[in-house]
C-alpha cells in the first residue's frame, strides 16, 4: 500500500505556528517605537534594527502565504487520495468477493471430477484383472481341449485305418492272417472298449475278430465286410466332425482372445488418459485453494484498508 499522506491538520497547525510567530514579531517592533521628545535622534538609532524586524516580518509573512497555499494543495491531494484510494479499493474488495464465491463451486467440482476419475481408474483395473482372467482361463481351457482332441483324433486316425485293412483283407480272402495282425489287434481293443455302445452287428464284427467265427467266415457273403464298411463310413464322418468342431473352437478361442486383447489395450489407453487428467485436476485443485486463501487475505486486509480511509478522510 502507498504511504498515506498528513492529514490536512498537521498543515493548519503548521499554519497556525508561523502567524503567530508573525504577531510576536508586531507586537516587538510596536514597543521598539520611540515615545516623546527626542524621538526623532532615537528613530535614526533604532532605524537599522527596525529595518531587520521589516524585513524579517515581511519574509515571514511571504512564507507563512506560501505555507498556507501549500497546505491547501495538500489538503486536496489528500481528499483526491481518500476518493481514488477508496473508489480503487471498492472495486478490488467487489472482484474478490466474486472471485471467493466463483471459487468455491469451482474447487467442489473439480474435486467431484477427481473422485469420478478415481473411481473410473478402480473400475478399469479391475476389468483389465477380469479380462486377463478370462484370456488365462480361455488359454488353459483351449489347450486342455486340443490335447483331448489330438488324442481322440490320432485314435481316430489308427482305428480308421484298421477299418481299412481289415476290409481290404477281407475282401481278399486273407481274414486268417489279417485277425493276427497289429490292426486287427488295435480294431479288436477299440470294439471291446466300447462293447456297451455297440448294436448286433457290431458285435459280430468284435466275434469275428476274437476269432470265435474265423473258421465259419464265407467271403462270398459279405456280411462283416458290409459292417465294416459302414463302421468305416461312420467313422470318417466322425473324423470330418471332429475336424469342424476343433476349428470351430479354435475359431471361437481367438476372437474371444482377441476381443479381450482389444478390450485390455482400450482399458490401458482409458487409464492413461485418465492418470493425465487426474494430475491436471490434483494440481487446479491445490491452486484454486491457495488461490482462494491468498484472496481471502487480500479481502480481509482491504476491509481494514477501507474502515481506515473512513475513520481519517
Amino acid at each position: 500500500r502507498t504511504l498515506k499522506p498528513p492529514p490536512p491538520a498537521l498543515a493548519m497547525a503548521a499554519f497556525r505556528s508561523s502567524a503567530a510567530a508573525l504577531l510576536l514579531a508586531a507586537l516587538v517592533v510596536a514597543s521598539l517605537a520611540p515615545q516623546g521628545q527626542g524621538a526623532a535622534s532615537e528613530m535614526k538609532l533604532l532605524q537599522n534594527p527596525i529595518r531587520k524586524v521589516v524585513n524579517m516580518l515581511q519574509a515571514m509573512q511571504k512564507k507563512v502565504a506560501e505555507e498556507a497555499a501549500n497546505a491547501e494543495e495538500l489538503h486536496e491531494k489528500y481528499m483526491c487520495y481518500c476518493k481514488s484510494s477508496g473508489s480503487d479499493l471498492t472495486t478490488s474488495i467487489e472482484a474478490a468477493e466474486t472471485k471467493l464465491g466463483e471459487l468455491g463451486p469451482a474447487i467442489e467440482a473439480d474435486i467431484s471430477k477427481k473422485a469420478q476419475l478415481e473411481k473410473d481408474l478402480a473400475s478399469h483395473e479391475a476389468d483389465k484383472i477380469l479380462a486377463k482372467k478370462a484370456m488365462d482361463e480361455a488359454t488353459a481351457l483351449r489347450e486342455k481341449e486340443k490335447a483331448a482332441f489330438d488324442k481322440e483324433f490320432a485314435e481316430m486316425k489308427v482305428n480308421y485305418a484298421s477299418v481299412s485293412k481289415a476290409i481290404d483283407a477281407l475282401e481278399k480272402g486273407m481274414a486268417g492272417s489279417f485277425l493276427q495282425s497289429r490292426p486287427a489287434g488295435m480294431l479288436r481293443a477299440f470294439l471291446a472298449k466300447n462293447q456297451d455302445k455297440l448294436d448286433g452287428d457290431r458285435r459280430e464284427v468284435l466275434s469275428f475278430l476274437s476269432g470265435e467265427q474265423a473258421g465259419e467266415y464265407a467271403p462270398a457273403s459279405g456280411e462283416i465286410v458290409g459292417i465294416l464298411k459302414q463302421m468305416k463310413d461312420e467313422m470318417g464322418q466322425d473324423k470330418t466332425d471332429m475336424v469342424a468342431n476343433e476349428e470351430a473352437a479354435v475359431k471361437s478361442y481367438e476372437e474371444l482372445m482377441r476381443a479381450k486383447k482389444l478390450e485390455e489395450r482400450a482399458l490401458t489407453h482409458a487409464t492413461m488418459e485418465k492418470l493425465d487428467r487426474l494430475g491436471d485436476l490434483s494440481i487446479e485443485i491445490a491452486s484454486m485453494k491457495n488461490d482462494k486463501v491468498d484472496t481471502a487475505r487480500s479481502l480481509v486486509k482491504d476491509k481494514a484498508f477501507v474502515a481506515d480511509l473512513d475513520k481519517n478522510c
